[in-house]
């Protein structure tokens, strides 16, 4: 029986695990070296476990979906099976990470001696169909193209193609604001009945409703951190953990006089944002998702490394987000 203390000390998570916390950084991303940084993530998710802590993971799916992607066109091609939407590679994308999450978990708790129940859920997100993100695609997916590799998908797939950084060209799609996240109830009530839950993977599948307010699959790719960020809201997280490739955020990051912020509060936060110090490409999604999740209720924001989780939840790494 937990005692009132214990109850008291418990708070509910939502950890959104960046690529670099499933993908090996400059490795070819097989499936063994998947499972091998996921096993080590899954270590420290399990110290949170072992203190009874409420815990919802995210998770990003690149480039994962967007393989998936092109395994899917080039069956299409080479043997003439039919391809599949992009909506429908996310979630298969959701089903394969969160397979291998929820299994790195559940051994890892075995191996500890912990019952609790894993559970991993295709979760769709909802995003408004007059989102101005459909008339200017923006994120990209996939392989870096020549110009005339780019010049022929094209042609041949109708695709939006734009020049990355001077690298090579690459598809782009829309990447819309999330509006509602479709199994937010399903996923509380796993919560509160002790399961630890995997959900909205790369964002979550894109949705929206139609004029008879059913739900149909568009081709876009949703924020991750800011899909997590609203889950958080929606099921009464008390902390968002984000995971990513900095143990912690940085003022004037990239010049002589960056600074390392142990502390950020909200305001020093929003005023850097809107002077540009946080790019939309990299840690700008991650800021915008943090001031929202303290506006709508959220006690505090961790973002940090993945091989500091536990270090950073105990203010001993990482960057704290609070309220001002």
């Amino acid at each position: 029986m937990e005692s009132p203390k214990q109850a008291a000390q418990r708070r509910r998570f939502v950890i959104a695990l960046g690529g670099n916390a499933i993908i090996p950084v400059g490795q070819e991303g097989t499936y063994e070296q998947q499972e091998a940084i996921t096993r080590r993530t899954m270590e420290q998710v399990t110290q949170l476990a072992l203190a009874g802590h409420e815990i919802v993971m995210t998770h990003g799916n690149g480039p994962v979906v967007g393989n998936i992607v092109l395994r899917c066109d080039a069956g299409a091609a080479v043997h003439g099976i039919p391809a599949m939407p992009m909506f429908v590679c996310g979630a298969d994308s959701q089903g394969g990470l969160g397979f291998m999450l929820q299994q790195c978990l559940q051994n890892e708790l075995r191996r500890v001696g912990l019952e609790r129940p894993v559970a991993s859920i295709v979760t769709q997100v909802r995003v408004e169909a007059s989102d101005a993100a459909f008339e200017n695609p923006t994120k990209p997916i996939g392989p870096f193209y020549s110009q005339e590799q780019a010049d022929q998908v094209r042609r041949e797939f109708g695709w939006s193609v734009k020049e990355d950084a001077n690298r090579g060209w690459r598809r782009v799609v829309p990447s819309p604001i999330p509006a509602e996240v479709v199994e937010a109830e399903a996923i509380r009530t796993l919560v509160e009945s002790g399961a630890i839950v995997i959900s909205v993977g790369g964002g979550g599948v894109p949705v929206v409703r139609n004029a008879e307010g059913m739900l149909e699959g568009v081709d876009a790719v949703i924020d991750k951190d800011r899909a997590s960020d609203l889950l958080g809201r929606l099921i009464g997280a008390d902390v968002l953990v984000i995971i990513t490739q900095v143990d912690k955020v940085f003022a004037g990051f990239g010049t002589p006089d960056q600074e390392a912020l142990d502390i950020l509060p909200v305001d020093r936060a929003r005023t850097m944002l809107e002077n540009g110090e946080f790019p939309a490409g990299s840690m700008g999604p991650k800021i915008e998702a943090a001031l929202e999740f303290l506006a709508g209720g959220g006690q505090e924001v961790i973002i940090t490394s993945p091989e500091y989780l536990i270090d950073a939840i105990e203010g001993r790494e990482g960057t704290r987000i609070l309220p001002s």
